[in-house]
């Protein structure tokens, strides 16, 4: 990664920076009328692009960045991200060391540790993300195997505090311009190129397979999926939270309430109550034993759906009439 010049407001007018500034002017008036915010700088092309319209755009930016300690020479290049940050025009930037550890595989102890460490250090600022186009459509088919309905296959939000996603709209083609416009060579993570992982098999085999069958415009057509779904969920989960608020008394759910509803707003009312209860892991079978307490009731007993202590389960259960949730 070769540093980066001084480049404070002063980006090329190419095609590539016009995108990307457009994208940070659209988001930041939006999200953060202020114009204050950090940004997680790995030392990749996205979030090198993603830095350098930043400190175009915004006010103030100051560049967080994460060494996670899982390769050799780790600490040079977060150092070397750190240098080319400033060099951008960051106000500041700085190196959060972290410990990767913890179930889920690799990927996901790492990701657990570097939004902890970013949360920790954002000093009440939006952190904002280089999560492109292409992210976009690999989560969207990552939430088409899980296969859990349309809130699986929504894709990321451009904006849940205080994550901010930018360049939701911008392909990772055009960061990589970006930086070649601005004399930048960006770090090459090699676990981005490990097929191991299951979302680098998506990048580098199934997603170019979908473009070659189904004619091209693949990424983009999952990215608009994800955004129109998001829409609809946002609306289905505010009907659901209404009922809710309409069948429970403080305590319990009211079955006769739940059951007269339309399915998938009840499955929603339901998940929310669960989750809001302490449920852990809450998987669709969890939830649609639930649901037969309400719906296809023959004296069954209750559901364990996580969450509880060391010998304790926390359990759903149906009693006179009303859905109850209790550790037993």
């Amino acid at each position: 990664m070769t540093p980066a010049r001084d480049l404070s407001r002063q980006l090329p007018e190419t095609p590539a920076a016009l995108e990307l500034r457009r994208a940070l002017r659209d988001w930041l008036s939006r999200h953060a009328p202020t114009g204050v915010v950090a940004v997680a700088v790995s030392g990749g092309a996205d979030s090198l692009a993603l830095t350098a319209a930043a400190v175009a755009e915004a006010e103030v930016v100051d560049a967080l960045i994460v060494d996670h300690g899982l390769q050799a020479g780790s600490a040079a290049v977060a150092a070397e991200a750190a240098d080319a940050a400033r060099g951008l025009g960051c106000r500041s930037a700085r190196v959060l060391t972290v410990e990767v550890t913890g179930e889920g595989g690799l990927e996901a102890a790492a990701r657990r540790a570097r939004y902890a460490a970013l949360a920790d250090a954002r000093d009440g600022l939006p952190v904002l993300l280089g999560h492109t186009l292409d992210d976009q459509a690999e989560t969207v088919l990552l939430g088409l195997a899980r296969g859990s309905g349309a809130r699986s296959i929504r894709g990321m939000a451009e904006f849940a505090d205080p994550w901010g996603r930018p360049l939701l709209g911008v392909r990772r083609e055009v960061t990589r311009q970006l930086c070649a416009d601005l004399g930048l060579r960006p770090h090459e993570d090699p676990h981005n190129s490990a097929p191991e992982f299951t979302r680098v098999r998506l990048r580098t085999e199934v997603l170019p397979l979908l473009e070659q069958v189904l004619g091209g415009g693949v990424a983009p057509a999952l990215a608009r999926t994800a955004e129109q779904l998001r829409a609809d969920n946002a609306v289905l989960d505010e009907l659901a939270q209404k009922l809710l608020s309409d069948s429970s008394d403080g305590t319990a759910l009211s079955v006769e309430t739940l059951a007269t509803a339309p399915e998938a707003l009840r499955l929603r009312a339901l998940r929310a109550w669960l989750l809001a209860g302490g449920a852990k892991g809450l998987t669709d079978k969890h939830l649609r034993a639930v649901d037969a307490l309400v719906t296809n009731w023959h004296g069954q007993g209750g559901v364990a759906v996580g969450g509880g202590k060391p010998g304790i389960r926390l359990v759903a259960a149906r009693e006179h009439g009303r859905l109850t949730l209790a550790l037993a």
